[in-house]
This record gives C-alpha cells, structure tokens and sequence, in this order.
C-alpha cells in the first residue's frame, strides 16, 4: 500500500469507516498511519496472527454503479457503501448484485411502479435499463417464452423488508404485459388474490405493519402465446399461534357488519394482547371495501362472507371464555357464560355441549371409554388449539376457494412461479414458527449457491477459460442437523409420539445427541431448556418450550364433531375434509404434486383407532411440502430478488448500517459478491475495453484487430499474466485490477490536463499582457489629448475676457448718450404737441357741425321718398294678385300634364340646387360679415378708448391754456413754475422708473413662477399621459395576452376533443378487429351440420339493415336476395350507422308530436263524432271511389314500369349487332313499343295528378267541418272510451271545452269579418288595377317594338306619379307617415333591384346549361349521321377510305356495370400494389378513379349504385390494411388515396366554400344529385384510423433503432467513455443484429418521407406524420434516459444535443421546419442541457429552473438524482443542490408523471388541398387491368 491510498477499517457504530494511509505500508509493519474522513488521524493495528490489510477502497468513478459485480474491489464494505449511496443520495432502491436483485424497503410511495414504468421495461433487455422488480419480471418472462422453459422469483428478506409488495408488482406486470388470454379478466383476479391473502394471513409485529405471516407460492399460468390464463396458490406454514395473542384480521370488520361485537380492540382478549391494534394512516374501513369487492371478484359471494366474518367474531369470543377452577384437575365455565353464548349462537352449535367438551375430554383404551375432566391450565389450551384450529381451516378454504375462482380450462403451456417467503428471522424469543422459517430459509439459501456456482462454471465454459474449483460456503450440514435422521425434526417427532413427552425431555436428547458432536450446535450456558443453531447467517437460539404441542397440533375430536354438527352451513364445510387432511396447497387443475400437507394413508389398524394415531406432525408435513418445493425450483429457472430493511423505525430513506449488513449476511448476497471475487469478477468485452482503455495507447498500437490490440495493451499495462484471462468475447480481471487501470487511466489524463492547463494558462497571461499593454497606451493617449484641450481652453478663455471688457466699456459710453439724447428729444416732443393739439380742436368743430348738417338734411329726404315708395308698392299688388289668380287657374289645368310635371321638377329641382347654392354662399358671406363686425367691434372699442383718453387730456390741456391767456403777463413766472414743474415731473419720473423697474422686475419673477408653475403642471400632464398610456397599454397587453391564452386553451381543448374522438375511433376500430377476429375464430371452430346450415345472426341484422337503408326498393329485388347464399357477408353500409341515427331522432319526434296530436284528437271526439254522423254518406262514397281508381291508376303505372324495364333488360342483353342496329325492324319495334309506353305514361301520370288535386281539394272543402280530425280515428277511439267506461268524464270535460271553444269562435269570427271586408276592398283595387293594366299591355302590343319601351316606361312614370300624388294628400298631415312610405318604397326598388340580378344570374346559368346541351346535341346528331345503317352498306360499294375519328370531348366520368362492381374493387384496391403505382403513375390515381366512377352514379341518378359503390370501397381499403397493415407503404399510400378521394369529395360537392380553387371547367364536374356529407365523414373517420395505424407502424419500426442510434452509439467518437458493466448484461434475451447508429435512424426518416411524397401525400400530413415520428423519438430517448444511470453523464448530453441538431438540419433539408416536429424534441434537449450545465451554486439553480420549463420536476431530479460522472474530473450533484431545486420547482404545477407518453399520438387534421389535375385528362393504364369501365 502506498501513501493516500484509501481503505475500509471496522467501526463499531458504523460497521466500516474510510480512512487515508498517511505513510507508506512496509512488509512487517504492525501499525497502520490513517487519516479519517473527518480529519481525525489514527492508528490502526494489524491482527498479528493473520497480518491481513484492510479492504482497498473502490474509486470515485465506480462508486453508486447499478451493478455491484461492476466494482473492481469487491467485499463487505465496498458492497455496503455502494448500497448506501444509492438509496440515501440517488434515491434509487434497486440494484443488481450479480443474478440478484436487492430491493431496499424505502418505506415510502415512490412513482416508478406506473403504467408508464411497465411500457418502458417491457421488450428491454434485462442490463439495458437501471435495476427494477419489473426488468427481472421482464427477463423470466422472455426466458420463458425464448427457451420454453418454467420459472421462478424468488423473492426473499427479513419481515418489513417489502417481500409481499416486490411479489405483488411482479404479478402486476406479467397481468399488464401478456394480458388474458379470455374475457374473464383473469389478471385481475390474480391481483385481486392479494388483499384477501393480507387480510387473513398477515399480522402487525415488531418489524412490520403488515408482515405476512405464512409463505406462498403462486404459479401463473400461460398458454402457448403466452397470455395468462389462470393462477394456482399453494401456502406453506401458517402461524397459527398469533391467533390467540394477536388476531389477524381486524376487529373493525366485523363489528361493521354486526356480529354481536362492542367495544373496541382491546375488549377482546385475543386482541388486546398485542398492545397496538391500531395502525397510524391505514383506513381499515377502505381496506375492508378492497377485501370484499376482491372476495366478490373471485367468486365469494356475500353470503359466505357474512359467513366468514361471523366465524371470526366467533373466535374472538370464544378467546374471551373464562374457566373456574374446582380443583387442580378439573374447572368448570361459569353458568350462561356471555362470551360462550355469542359463540354458540353464531356457530350453531349447543350450548351445554360446547360448555362440557371444553372442560372435559374423552379417553378410549382398548375395551372403553373414558371421559375424563381437565384442568384449567389444560382448558385453556384446548380453548385456543380450537381457535387455531378453527382458523386454520377457514384459512384453508378461503384459499381453496381463491384458487378455483384462478383455475383455466384451458390447457396450460408453462407457467412463472412467484415465491413470497418469510426470511430468516431472529427475535428475543424463538419458537417453532421461527425454527421451520429458518430451516426453509437454509434450504433456498442452498439452492441459491448451487445456483450461481453453476452460472460461474457455465461463463467460464462459454468463454473457454481453465475452470478451477472456487471453494463456497456449504450449507449441508446445517440442513443435515435439522432433518437427517436423529436430526432436530427426527428427534422432536419421536418426542411426540412419546405418550409422557414434554418439551424438557426433547431438550435433553437434543443434548445428548447432538452436543459436542455436531460444531453447527450449541448448548446455552445459563439454560436447559433452550438450544443454539449456527444458521448461514447467524446463531439462533431456540426455545424449547411449545416446540411438542405446535408440532402436535392437538384438538380435541369431541369439540370438532360440536362443530360438525352446527346448523351453520359454512362451519361443517370447514371440517368435512378433515379425514383426508386436506392441505390449502391441494393438487392443481394441471396435476401437479401439492408442496405442502400429504394426505394420510387411510388407517389398517382395528376399527376402534382414530386417526389422530396416523396424523402427520406439523414439522414433518412441513419438511414434506419444502421438498416439494425445492423440485420445483429446481425444475424452473429461477430469479432472485432480496428485500432488505434499511431501518427498525420505519423512516423513509434511512440507512441503518449495521442492520443493513446483518441482512446482506443472511440473504446470500454478500456470498455472490465472494464467489464472483475468488475468480475473476471484473469482465470486459473487447470492444467496451478498447473505448475505454484507448488514452492508454499509441497510435501504432491500435491495429484492426481489436482483440490483438487489447491483448498487447494489457501485456504492457499489467505484468503478472495470472491477474488477467483473455476469453472468447471478454477479458477477465481478478479483483482490483479494474481499480489499477483506473488509476493509470485517471493519471495519464491526469498528466494530459496538466498539459492543457499549462497550455492554456500561459495563453490566457500573454492575453491578458497584450490587453494590459493596450490598455496603458490607451491611457496615455487620453491624458495627452486631455492636457492639450486645458492648454486650447484656457487661451480660448483669455481672449474671450478682452473681447468682453472691450464690450463692456463701449456699453457704459453708449449708455450715457443715450440718456442725454432720450431728454432733449423729450423737451421738443412736449412743446411740438402742445401747439398741434389746438389746431386740432379747432379743425374737429368745424367737422361736428358738417356731419349735423349733413344727417338733418337726409332725414327729411328719406321722410318724403318713403312715403312715395310706400303708395307706388300697393298698387303694384293689387295687379300682381289679380294676374297671379288667372295665372294659377292655367297652373292648375297643366299641372296634370306629365311634361308639366317633368318640367315642375326640373325647375324645383334647378331652384332648390340654386337656393341651396345661395344659401352656402350667403353663409359663408355671413361668417365673413360676422368675422369682421367682431374685428371692427374690438377696433371701435379700443379707439374709443384712446379718444377718450386724448379728450380728457385736451380738456387738461385747453383749461391750462385758458388759464395761460388770462396770465400771459405773468409769462416769467409761469416759466419758473413751469420749471419748478418740470424739475417735480423728472423727479416723479424717477420714481414712476424705479416703481416701473420694480413692477417690471416682480412682473418678471411672476411670470417665471407661472412658466415654472406650468411646467410642472405640462409635467405632470405628460406624466398622467405617460400614466395613462402605460395603463392603456398593460389594458391592451392584458387583454391581448388573454386573448392569446384564451385561444390557446380552445386551441387545446379543440386538440383534446379531437384526441378523445380519435381515440374513440381507435378503440372502435380495435373492437372491429377483435369482433372479425373471434368471428372468424368461431368459424373456424364451428362443425356445420349436413342439411342445415344457420347464419349468423349479426349477418342477418346487417342485412336487414342494408335493405331498410335504401330509399327505393322494388318487389323483383326481393327473391333475389333471399336466393343468396347463407354463407356469403353483406358488404358493411357506412352510411346506415348515420342513417339510422338521424332516423331514430326523426321517429321520436314524430312520436312526441303524434302523441300530442293524439291527446287533442281524444279531447275532440265527441264533436267529432256528432258531426261524422251529420254528414251525407255519398261523399264517403265518393271518396272511396276516388282512392280506389287511384290505386288502380297507380298499379297500372308500376306494371307499365315494369314492362318499360324489361323492356331496356332485354334490349341491353342482346348485344347482337343486326338487333341492336338503328335500322333493324326489331329495333324500331321496340323503340315504337317504348315511345308508345312512355306516351301512356305521361298520360297515366297526368290522370293521376288531376285526381290527386281532386282529392286535395275535396280534403280542404270538407276539412272545416271535420275539425283536423279523420273520422275512423276517431269512431276507434270512441268505441274504445265506451268500452272503457270514460264517455261520461269526456262529455263533462268536452262540455266545458266547448264553452271556452265557442267564446274564442265568437272573437275570431268577429276579427276575421273585419279582416275580410278590408281584403275585399284591396281585391277591388287590384282589381281594377289589372284591368287597367291590361288595356295597357293591349296598348302597348299595338305599337312597334321601339315604342314599346318608351310607352312602358311612360305608363309606370304615370302611375308612379298618381301614386306619389295620392300618397302624398293622404299624408299630408303627417310626414312621420310620408317619410316611412318613402323608406319602404326604396326597400322595395332595392328588392326589385336584387331580385333582377339573380334573375340574370339564372339567366345566364340557363344559357350556359342551353349551349351545353346545344354541343351535346350537335355531338348526337354528328354521331348518327356517322352511324350508317346495314341497307346502305349493302347497297353502297365498301371503300377502304381512313376516316378520322374526332375527339371525344370527355366529362371526367368513369362508366362500369353493376356487376363489375367486385371485379373493380378487387383490381383497384384489393390486389393493387402501392409501389408500382407511386413510381409509374400519377399520385392518388384510385382515389381519382373511384370519384370518377361515383360521378358517374351520381349523373345517372343511381343512389343505390353510389351507396354500393362507396361502402365496397370503404370495406376493401379496411380489408387491405387489415392484410397488409405492417407494411409502411401500403398504409400511406392508402391514407394518401382516401384524403384525395376526400378532397375530391369536397372539391366537387358544389359547396361555395369548397369551390374558390377551381376552374369553370372544374365546377362543371360537381356533383348534381346526391350530398354525400355524410361520406365525407365516414371517410374522414377512417383517414383516421389508417393515419393511426400509419403511427403505430412508423413506431414499430423506428422502436428498435431510437435507444441504439440516439442514446448508445457514440455519434462523436471518443467522446464518452464505457463504464464497468458487471454482469448485468448476462442474460440478454436478444442476440446482437448489429448496433443501429444515427445514420440508420435519418437513412429510415428519408425512406419515410420519400415513400410519403411518391405517393402525394398532402404537405400538412406529412408535416404531422413527421411531427408525430420525432415526437416519438424524443419521448422514447428521454424515457430510456430517465430510466438509465449509465447515460445521465456530460459527455452523453453532448451526444443527445449533436444527434438532435442532425435531425433539427435533416427538418431543414426537407424545409419541415415549420412542421412543429423541433418543438416536440424540446424536453429531451433540454434534459441534454441539464447534463452538460453547472450544477453548484444558487445561481445555478435558478438557470435550471428557468431552462427547463419543457421538463417536469420528477424528471428534473430524476435527471439529476442519475447524474453520474464517467471520468474522475466531473462531480457529482450534492443532495444539497437537488433539495435547492426542488425547493424552487415546488410551486409549478406540472404532471407527477416521471414518463412521457411514447404510445401518445397528436390530433390529426385533413386541412382541404384542392386538386389542379383535370379529370377529363385521366388516362386509365392498362396494367391496372380495368378494361371492363369506360371513360365518359
């Protein structure tokens, strides 16, 4: 050992500790220098006898490994450590250990066990997926179906351990994957088998809630396909003895239903003893409804079990019996003893005798018999040896019965045996049960090594290396101790039948036998009633007290035949078998040997001997059932699974070291991990050696020859040859040598990185110089240029100083003149002013006085005129109305002129244009006028202002002047006032100034505080605006954001509706194929009889429904079908399922509204009746005349029909040219035959319609009398009234009827009187209207063609205006009338207008339909005038002239003969092969084809022919796809063919929608007669169903390639490297085809889409088929990574993303980018990002939660808790970090599904592709051999 070398050293609290060496190991040293984990340094000591080093620590790399065989250093601790990282920090509880796999209890529900979970193990190779119960489940069922041979689970482990569970989920999934092989749900009753089992035999101990407490075996059965079909039990060792201290079965039960239980548990003494009989979270009320619906499955019915529960209340009371003591040998029960009441009560039984055989007991010798009291002790005994008994034997039955509800008729083929048994147990106190479970434990641990010896041998065999005997652990002698002769059992059955034995006498010869003889036995020390076993796990001692009386069994025969005889039915059936001692293991349906109790040979001894002699003891029967077992083991291959408890307390993922290993000691797993060690354990493949190892080589050691180069590598790496074998397949290592390598591995990469790193660094410093050199230069040159812009600055600052102060000077200069300047011209302003203003008061006196004058002297003018104005005006008038009165007589004579009209409008209509025009105009002159009145307003207001100012201060100004006349003298001293003055006035002006500066300066300040108070205020307006925007805009995104999740979840839930509606069709079609499946099976197994033979009754309801479908039926069609043959199948009508539906709707209906009609028919009866009887008899008579000539007429006319058929039969049948020639006599004799058939025809039919208006019309003449009621109907029902006796009640209630009808007659006759005279009075108008329209229309006819035009016109103009006129008066008075007549008159020219557009579209329609038929008649004429008939080519000399035939202008129509009905179908769909047709023909040809064919049906009006037509085609594609589903191209091209048939369906169906894309000629080709919606979703439905078989092929055939090619082959070579294997690849069930790369899986996608595209088929469905086919590869590949520890690696997430990318670049070479198909690979690429991102810091974290929002959380920490780094330098993710996510993930609602969905498949749509190609240009090959249709 060297220094850092890392061991295991034993530590007491934790089993094995790690620790370093800190010195290097020398030969001879006694001391050890360690250094542990926690940093605490110590020193070891070697044992100095053995001198033997402590275990070598495996490393890092190969810790947590799936396989614990993978391990390069195997023993104890390695084991344990291993196991311990696995389930505390990966949470993963399984893992393989060579053959075995150890479960570890989590006790805690975990989601790996789903449907899901089934799917994804179910085909896999056992090593391919991480260790599961199901992949072992997996193995021994395709081991059972590949090499026809039984197997076994064995699944084993201490109570607690989830024995039962692992057992019940291997059962789960054989039920999940075979499935049954009958409709009786056999699977589920299997399942159903497992809580009526716990309920009955597992009790609540120390270690286990729910410990069962007995072995079974359950042998499923398969037949020869391998699907379950039935289930036997066999049961081995209950424990009786809990019975009397702790009942199994919960008191709750029966209290429930009533058996006279109170109180609770602890009331009962069989109950109360155990000391908690309450479990924490377990609801024993659900638990009791899953018993019972479970015993209702398997066939108990109720009654048994009230029977059962009422048994099991009797032994609980009969647990609380109570016996006094007389003496000390005999008691007695006390006098009508409670308990032994209800006891006796609900057994049945006597009570006396009950109550005596308890206390006593009968003894019989050879001559009498005695009966012989009991003492307590002894009663008490025989008390509960009955209750053991009893309980026993119900135990029994129920499992009988459990196993006839399992047992199959039918034969069985093989089956797999799942063996659930207790393991080896060691308590404070061991009894009998514990010696027998530990003896059978010994027995399978013995198998067990057999077993993987002899798997050793065999790979060392195969792979052809020197085999040398490893030396194991025998476990013989033990097995020899306890049942050779004089053995333990031996001795213990002699005891019994000893008649004075006891339990201390057994011991003792125990003793004596065995002590100091036999090593594997021990005495106690301080004991003598007790012994030591050294078992293979460990020492047990054993007490010997109870050992006899279990293994006896004894109870009395007295108590049983009390019991025999109970009135209960259920209680004697328990013990009526009791002679043959009937075991709960019996021998099987199959006649397979029981494994437990042997029946008991009958007895030869005298007739007085009971049999309770011959009984077997309970340890041999025991001994006898394992044997049994042991051989059926033995013949099986069997599979071991071992359960370990990883605690006592229950807790969930909690390692208890030292527990764990006392089990890992006793289960044999620590014994496998020995064998594989003492060979060679590590194994390589040559291929798996070479990836890993290559770093290793040179380049010139790698040669072709993989195994030569791995055989010259190792020769170098290891020098002792004897520590490596080089085999047939593999290299084999012995232990330790993995480790080696690793390390040489590890150091050579080691020495790489160094390099890398030095690499690196030193180009990441010359970086980081060259960046720092750039930097400082840069520095410098920013400084520099910084100082030089100061040194411009302050030179530019210095100049702009003198600059200043030479403008500062010239400022305070000019100043100063300016102030000098401003007062001179101050002074001569003010003189100038003062002479200017007198001038201008003189001149404005002079102007006053003019504008006086002026304005008197007009005022008097305009007096005078107006009054001369005013008289010339009145007589004006006057004439003007005299000449206006004649004028308006002349108006009125010429107003009723039309030219006088036109002329009135014309002019009204010029005026109001002009009126309106001047109306604008003075507008527009008024806003102006008014504009400049405001103008003028505010120029007069402001001048008026000014002048009043100017007047005041001339005033000022005129007195001053006043006074300065009167003082002209005293002028000087005027002057010097006026200088005084002017000296106030500069003084008053300064301060006027320095008050203006003031107010200036404060207006200023004012006015900044308003611009600052504005702009806050523009501020916060912006910011409400801003506000309001945002808010409008979050409104806006809310609502769109809304809208768009809205859509979303329409959109969704539309893909959910269409999801479950596909679904259904696919569940419907399964159903279809399974109905024609068991048909056809039942055909097959029928044996018809010679004479008879009987149709099936689902043929002849389809029949009947064929022929109530169709709409016309004919009396000659009727023999014909009921002359075809029994055996033949009606083709399926696709339309009848519809039909039928929407005729049941239509019936119910019909039926509500008759039965209304009937209940009013009832009410008027008795009317009815009086006035059938007052009407004349003849028309009764005529009528019936009437009806029967009609039917006579009508019978006539369908003989008539008949004969014109037979007529166009016979003509059809003789083809014969000479017949059938157009100027044959025969010919023109039947044609005379027919014209003359259809003359009388037409005229039958008219006679038939005159009677029928005949008829209508007598109905509606005699209709008012009859009251809507028909009189027959009525005679019936009143017939049946009187004889019911309800004449008198009707009469009552029709008398008041009759009432409350008169008075509403009253009312109605009275509003229909007035409603008459007012429809009389318009019928006169209308009248008079069309007479005067008619002498119009005679007018008109006279005049020529072009006057016509012009008088129609001049009559409506007429009559519109007299219309206009009247309307116009009689509104007069109201306008709101006027205008509402106006509104409907312009409706009515907008209707009239509407109806002659369609008119002209009719018109033109007609004309395109009459050149149509123009062409087809000059075609027919063209065609008979080339027909030439017989005489002329006889009387015309025959020339050889080439006459050129004309083309036929085809109608896209394909005509065939009813007849040639199969054949086409056959030709055309049944036996035609996709491939040649995709390659040569054009794309959807059938579908194009078979539309043609249907076009013509529907053009000769045939719906039967079209029914027939589409319903033959729907069967054949079924058919064909039921042939050849697996066959990728015969699915799409027939899911290519039936869209285009769809399409074309659609294009064609005349619908407006469907019609946008084609051409006229295109929509001269729609369908005319028939809507075939109702097709068009037959074949919608069935589109869907080849699109999901289509899936279901695409998956199949990508399904092998998905794992290999995305997750296993190494696309980038030398990427990751191949971790140890173990031997989890050993037994592979499927042999190497050769690995499937990438490659593969692209070269399969472009085979896909080529087949795809040759067959046309639409660009959106292959869109989806793709989107599907990658949906389904990143769903498996995902699965498979979740459920693999081995690829959750960095190196392999850089793998999935490059393989990704090539399909992401192969969508972008097929331009399916858009198809959605990257989107469904999301979670695997961001499962692929989770490998390769970090994985440490919260930073981290909150990357991963963000990334990956496509991934749940389960396979977030699932992806993380697998996460396994391949080399030394990745980490490993801390639990710290996955609790860190899990805290960040907890509130995001995803899915707890672990898995996706890979049988998940998309909603498909059929978005309509309308189709280009003209169907008049359709060319028929001859290779698709339909020469029998013709184009048309």
């Amino acid at each position: 050992m060297l220094q850092y070398a890392r061991v295991w050293i034993p530590d007491p609290e934790e089993v094995w500790k790690s620790a370093e060496l800190l010195k290097d190991y020398k030969p001879g040293d006694k001391v050890l220098q360690l250094r542990l984990e926690e940093g605490k340094d110590l020193e070891y000591c070697l044992d100095p006898k053995t001198k033997e080093l402590p275990p070598l620590r495996n490393p890092d790399i190969l810790v947590g490994e799936n396989d614990l065989t993978a391990l390069s250093y195997l023993h104890e601790p390695a084991v344990l450590h291993n196991l311990k990282v696995r389930f505390i920090d990966s949470k993963l509880i399984y893992t393989y250990c060579g053959i075995v796999l150890v479960a570890i209890n989590p006790y805690e529900q975990l989601p790996i066990y789903g449907e899901d979970i089934i799917n994804a193990y179910s085909g896999q190779n056992m090593g391919d997926m991480d260790p599961h119960i199901f992949a072992v489940a997996e193995e021994a069922y395709k081991q059972m179906a590949r090499d026809e041979r039984n197997q076994s689970i064995i699944v084993s482990g201490e109570s607690g351990a989830g024995k039962t569970v692992s057992a019940k989920y291997a059962m789960r999934y054989f039920a999940t994957v075979s499935g049954s092989a009958s409709e009786a749900n056999v699977e589920e009753k299997v399942l159903a088998s497992n809580p009526i089992m716990e309920s009955i035999g597992n009790a609540k101990t120390t270690r286990n809630d729910n410990s069962s407490r007995f072995g079974k075996y359950i042998e499923i059965g398969f037949d020869k396909r391998y699907r379950i079909i039935g289930a036997n039990m066999r049961t081995y060792l209950l424990e009786k003895s809990r019975v009397v201290f702790q009942v199994i079965f919960c008191t709750s039960v029966c209290k429930r239903v009533g058996f006279c239980l109170t109180g609770n548990a602890n009331y009962f003494h069989y109950t109360k003893q155990g000391g908690s009989p309450v479990i924490d979270g377990i609801d024993d009320a659900k638990e009791m409804v899953n018993t019972r619906q479970a015993c209702t499955l398997l066939g108990i019915s109720d009654s048994y079990q009230m029977g059962i529960f009422r048994i099991l209340a009797g032994i609980l009371h009969l647990g609380n019996v109570e016996f006094a003591s007389r003496d000390s040998d005999s008691c007695a029960i006390p006098p009508k003893h409670d308990p032994l009441t209800i006891f006796c009560d609900l057994m049945g039984v006597e009570y006396e005798e009950m109550a005596h055989w308890l206390c006593h007991r009968k003894l019989a010798t050879a001559t009498e018999t005695y009966i012989k009291p009991v003492s307590k002790l002894h009663a008490i005994n025989a008390r509960d040896a009955l209750a053991k008994h009893i309980y026993a034997n119900l135990f029994n039955w129920i499992v009988d019965h459990v196993n006839k509800a399992l047992h199959s008729t039918v034969k069985q083929h093989s089956f797999i045996g799942v063996l659930d048994i207790y393991g080896f147990e060691t308590f404070e106190i061991n009894s009998f049960e514990q010696f027998c479970i530990n003896y059978a434990n010994e027995k399978l641990q013995q198998q067990f090594n057999m077993h993987v010896f002899k798997l050793e041998q065999e790979e060392y065999m195969k792979e052809q290396i020197p085999w040398t005997l490893i030396d194991f652990y025998d476990n013989q002698p033990c097995i020899n101790l306890i049942e050779a002769k004089m053995g333990v059992l031996d001795l213990l059955d002699e005891e019994c039948k000893m008649p004075k034995g006891s339990d201390d006498t057994w011991a003792q010869k125990l003793y004596n036998t065995h002590l100091n003889k036999c090593a594997l036995f021990e005495k106690p020390r301080l004991s003598n009633k007790a012994f030591i076993i050294k078992h293979f796990a460990d020492k047990v001692e054993y007490q010997c007290e109870g050992f006899l009386e279990k293994n006896k069994d004894t109870v009395y025969e007295e108590q049983i035949k009390v019991l025999k005889s109970s009135k209960f039915k259920l209680l004697p059936e328990l013990f009526q078998d009791e002679e043959k001692v009937i075991s709960p293991t019996s021998a099987t349906s199959s006649g397979r040997v029981p494994l437990s109790r042997t029946p008991v040979k009958p007895a030869k001894a005298r007739p007085g001997q009971t049999s309770k002699e011959h009984k077997k003891t309970v340890g041999h029967q025991f001994r006898n059932s394992l044997h049994l077992l042991m051989e059926t083991l033995n013949a099986t291959t069997p599979h071991y699974v071992r359960c370990i408890k990883p605690n006592d307390f229950k807790f969930p993922f909690t390692f208890d070291e030292k527990r764990a290993v006392q089990q890992l000691r006793a289960c044999g797993v620590l014994e496998t991990i020995r064998i594989s060690a003492a060979g060679f354990p590590s194994r390589w493949t040559y291929q798996e050696f070479f990836s890993r190892y290559r770093v290793l080589m040179k380049q010139k050691d790698v040669l072709s020859d993989r195994k030569q180069t791995c055989k010259n590598v190792l020769e170098k790496l290891i020098l002792d040859k004897d520590k490596y074998q080089f085999g047939k397949t593999k290299i084999f290592f012995r232990a330790g040598q993995v480790a080696y390598l690793e390390k040489i591995r590890a150091d050579k990469l080691r020495a790489a990185c160094i390099r890398i790193q030095k690499t690196i660094r030193g180009w990441l410093m010359r970086k980081k110089y060259m960046r720092m050199r750039k930097a400082a230069i840069t520095i410098q040159r920013y400084v520099r240029g910084y100082q030089a812009r100061c040194y411009a600055k302050f030179l530019r600052r210095t100049r702009a100083a003198i600059i200043i102060q030479k403008f500062q000077r010239m400022y305070v200069v000019r100043k100063r003149y300016q102030c000098m300047r401003d007062a001179t011209i101050a002074l001569q302003a003010l003189l100038r002013g003062y002479l200017v203003r007198n001038k201008y008061q003189m001149m404005l006196r002079e102007h006053k006085s003019i504008i006086i004058q002026k304005h008197i002297r007009g005022w008097l003018a305009r007096v005078h005129y107006r009054r001369t104005l005013k008289a010339i005006v009145y007589l004006q008038c006057c004439y003007r109305r005299m000449m206006a009165k004649r004028e308006l007589k002349k108006l009125k004579i010429e107003a009723r002129s039309v030219e006088r009209y036109k002329k009135l409008h014309i002019g009204l209509e010029n005026k109001i244009m002009q009126l309106q025009r001047k109306i604008d105009e003075q507008n527009k002159e008024y806003k102006s006028l008014l504009e400049k009145m405001n103008n003028l307003e505010i120029t007069y207001t402001t001048e008026t202002e000014k002048l009043r100012s100017d007047v005041e201060r001339l005033r000022v100004s005129e007195e001053e002047a006043k006074n300065a006349t009167n003082r002209v003298l005293s002028l000087q001293e005027e002057i010097a006032k006026l200088q005084k003055e002017l000296h106030q006035t500069q003084t008053e002006k300064k301060t006027i100034e320095e008050w203006a500066d003031k107010y200036k300066h404060e207006t200023e300040q004012l006015v900044s505080e308003l611009k600052e108070q504005n702009t806050l205020l523009k501020t916060e307006k912006e910011e409400l605006n801003r506000r309001i925007h945002d808010q409008a805009k979050e409104i806006t995104e809310t609502m769109e954001k809304k809208l768009v999740e809205e859509t979303k979840q329409l959109e969704l839930d539309l893909n959910d509706e269409r999801l479950r509606y596909q679904n259904l069709l696919n569940e419907f079609s399964r159903l279809e194929e399974r109905y024609d499946d068991l048909k056809d099976e039942m055909n097959l197994m029928s044996i018809p009889k010679p004479g008879h033979k009987r149709t099936d009754s689902t043929h002849s309801s389809n029949e009947s429904e064929y022929t109530f479908s169709s709409e016309i039926t004919e009396a000659e069609d009727l023999p014909l079908r009921m002359e075809e043959p029994s055996e033949k199948k009606a083709p399926l009508d696709m339309s009848l399922f519809l039909k039928l539906q929407k005729r049941v709707t239509e019936l119910e209906q019909e039926k509500q509204s008759l039965q209304d009609e009937l209940d009013r028919k009832e009410e008027q009866a008795l009317r009815a009746k009086a006035k059938e009887e007052e009407r004349p008899p003849i028309r009764g008579a005529e009528l019936e005349y009437e009806s029967l000539k009609r039917q006579e007429l009508e019978s006539e006319n369908k003989k008539l029909k008949n004969e014109l058929n037979e007529l166009q039969k016979a003509l059809t049948e003789t083809r014969s040219p000479e017949v059938t020639a157009p100027g044959a006599p025969a010919y023109r004799v039947l044609l005379d035959q027919l014209t003359s058939v259809s003359e009388e025809l037409e005229v039958r039919k008219e006679e038939v319609l005159i009677l029928r208006s005949q008829l209508v019309s007598q109905k509606e003449a005699i209709q008012p009398k009859n009251t809507m009621t028909d009189s027959t109907i009525l005679l019936e029902d009143v017939q049946k009234m009187k004889d019911k006796g309800e004449i008198a009640q009707a009469y009552i209630g029709l008398k008041e009827t009759n009432r409350l009808l008169e008075s509403q007659l009253q009312s109605q006759k009275k509003s229909h009187e007035n409603e008459l005279e007012s429809l009389r009075g318009e019928i006169q108008s209308l009248k008079e209207e069309n007479n005067r329209q008619q002498q119009l229309l005679a007018q008109n006819l006279q005049l020529p063609p072009e006057a016509r035009i012009e008088a129609s016109l001049q009559h409506e103009i007429t009559r519109l205006t007299n219309e206009n006129l009247f309307y116009e008066e009689l509104y007069a008075d109201d306008p709101k009338k006027y205008q509402s007549y106006r509104i409907s008159l312009y409706k009515r020219m907008i209707d009239l207008m509407e109806q002659l557009e369609k008119q002209d579209k009719t018109v033109r329609k007609l004309k395109k339909q009459l050149k149509v038929f123009a062409k087809k008649i000059g075609e027919l004429e063209v065609g008979q005038m080339e027909n030439i008939s017989p005489g002329q080519i006889i009387d015309e000399p025959i020339r050889p002239v080439n006459i050129p035939r004309k083309e036929k202008d085809f109608q896209g129509m394909l005509e065939y003969k009813k007849e040639d009905e199969q054949k086409l179908v056959k030709n055309l769909i049944l036996e035609l092969k996709p491939r040649g047709v995709a390659v040569n023909l054009i794309p959807g040809l059938p579908a194009y084809i078979l539309f043609m064919c249907v076009r013509h049906a529907d053009y000769l009006n045939d719906d039967q022919k079209v029914r027939s037509l589409l319903t033959s085609t729907i069967n054949g594609i079924k058919k064909v796809l039921k042939k050849r589903g697996d066959d990728f191209e015969t699915v799409s091209f027939w899911l290519s063919n039936t869209c285009r048939f769809l399409h074309c369906l659609k294009q064609y169906s005349g619908e407006e929608g469907f019609m946008k894309h084609n051409t006229p000629r295109q929509n001269e080709h729609c369908l005319t007669n028939f809507d075939l919606a109702e097709y068009r979703q037959v074949l919608s439905d069935l589109a869907i169903q080849i699109y999901q078989q289509l899936v279901r092929v695409l998956e199949n055939i990508l399904q092998p390639m998905i794992v290999s090619g995305m997750l296993e082959h190494e696309t980038i070579q030398g990427v990751s490297g191949v971790k140890p294997t173990g031997l989890r690849k050993r037994t592979s069930s499927i042999a190497d085809e050769g690995t499937y790369t990438l490659d593969s899986i692209i070269r399969q996608l472009n085979s896909f889409h080529s087949v795809m595209c040759q067959h046309g088929m639409d660009p959106e469905l292959i869109k989806q088929v793709v989107k599907q086919m990658f949906y389904i590869i990143g769903a498996v590949t995902l699965n498979n990574l979740l459920l693999r520890k081995d690829m959750c690696s960095w190196s392999k997430g850089m793998q999935i993303r490059y393989n990704v990318s090539q399909l992401e670049e192969w969508l972008r070479d097929k331009n399916l980018m858009n198809s959605g198909a990257k989107e469904t690979l999301e979670p695997l690429i961001q499962a692929a990002q989770l490998l390769q991102v970090k994985k440490k810091t919260d930073e981290d974290a909150e990357a991963i939660c963000s990334m990956c929002n496509a991934l749940t959380t389960a396979q977030i920490v699932k992806v993380l808790n697998l996460y396994t780094p391949v080399n030394e330098f990745e980490e490993r993710v801390l639990v710290s970090f996955i609790r860190t996510i899990q805290l960040r993930l907890r509130d995001r609602k995803d899915s707890p599904q672990l898995l996706m969905d890979a049988k998940h498949i998309f909603p498909v749509t059929f978005p309509f592709n309308p189709s280009s190609l003209a169907l008049e240009t359709i060319q028929i090959p001859a290779s698709l051999g339909l020469g029998f249709i013709s184009r048309v």
